[in-house]
């Protein structure tokens, strides 16, 4: 993240909600390092709660 911050475009997805992060990057100051590269300069991009391989996979269960 160090090398790319202001310098090139990363792309997260993740299922994961934004407030769980800390703790799943192990809560301490790394964490913290790298939420404040994540967080600066973000263009968000909320997709909703509609989930497509749950749709997708029901459709293959029913045909």
């Amino acid at each position: 993240m160090e090398l790319r911050y202001d310098t090139a475009s990363t792309a997260f997805a993740t299922q994961l909600a934004t407030k769980e992060w800390h703790r799943q990057l192990g809560g301490d100051t790394i964490a913290d390092a790298i939420l404040d590269r994540i967080a600066h300069n973000t263009i968000w991009i909320n997709t909703g709660e509609y989930n497509m391989r749950q749709r997708h996979g029901q459709t293959m269960l029913d045909n």
